[in-house]
């Protein structure tokens, strides 16, 4: 006597396939989301995805330095502090400034750091000074850091997070029929494929970037450009060499910093020329 066979997937066989359905959603998605929020970077032209109109982002800069000014040992006067609002003056003036409400203050302290939020809030720690060695070192700094905000890196980078938390979703749901150690396998190689050949490499472009943006700001504002990449050789000699291997960082190796900052030399000179008679 022949045992009549059960409809439906064995609980052997199930687990092996892939649901379609989700990746394709997400890709038209993707697609719609990524042509609706195209925006050109200043002075560069590169097309990026941003989807937070200028005043959220500033916004959010504004109470993010509000936040940081009130648990620091901000300096209300000195040399350093003129020194500071000087270079962010000269080199403001010369960005494409899109309506920022600029302010720069120096904090005391130890850290080697300094950042530019959205909307213009630049901060300087004292800790960077020594680096910095002198005024063009110190403009080579924060033309960096305020071609982030002026290129709205930030506004970039949570764009993409988002995108790339919709994709771990729909690949999560399309995965779903697999046994749960497959799908672990699965969705943990996918995370390390995102972090190594999307997320690494799209942060060191930006600080690529803001370099060469940088370089620029500080040319036109008469600031000696060739001090740049000298800056790059006293923060290596500062971290003492302790930069793990750059396909793993967040930001350039100091070599490559140094000799993209090197290629991009004559153009900075020519338009310190143009600009500083």
């Amino acid at each position: 006597m022949f045992r009549r066979r059960t409809s439906g997937p064995s609980v052997g066989r199930r687990g092996r396939g892939v649901k379609i359905l989700p990746i394709v959603l997400f890709l038209l998605y993707a697609g719609y989301y990524w042509f609706a929020n195209q925006e050109e970077v200043p002075h560069t032209g590169r097309t990026q995805l941003v989807d937070m109109s200028r005043e959220q982002e500033a916004a959010l800069g504004f109470q993010s330095y509000r936040q940081i000014l009130n648990q620091e040992a901000v300096l209300q006067s000195g040399e350093i502090v003129d020194q500071v609002r000087e270079i962010g003056r000269r080199i403001a003036a010369v960005s494409e400034d899109p309506g920022f409400d600029w302010e720069f203050n120096v904090i005391q302290s130890d850290q080697a750091n300094a950042f530019c939020l959205p909307g213009g809030k630049v901060a300087v720690y004292t800790g960077i000074i020594p680096v910095a060695k002198n005024i063009d070192g110190l403009a080579a700094i924060m033309g960096h850091e305020i071609a982030h905000a002026i290129a709205r890196h930030g506004a970039e980078r949570m764009a993409h997070q988002k995108l790339m938390q919709f994709g771990t979703l729909a690949a999560g749901m399309a995965l779903s029929d697999m046994d749960r150690t497959t799908q672990t396998a699965v969705m943990g190689a996918l995370g390390v494929g995102a972090q190594y050949g999307v997320l690494l490499p799209f942060s060191r472009d930006h600080e690529s970037e803001a370099d060469y943006i940088g370089l620029v700001y500080s040319a036109k504002a008469c600031f000696d450009p060739t001090e740049a990449p000298e800056l790059w050789v006293r923060m290596g000699e500062a971290s003492g060499g302790g930069q793990p291997a750059e396909f793993m960082s967040t930001h350039p190796s100091h070599e490559t910093r140094i000799r993209q900052l090197n290629e991009w030399m004559p153009e900075a000179l020519e338009l310190r020329a143009q600009h500083c008679q």
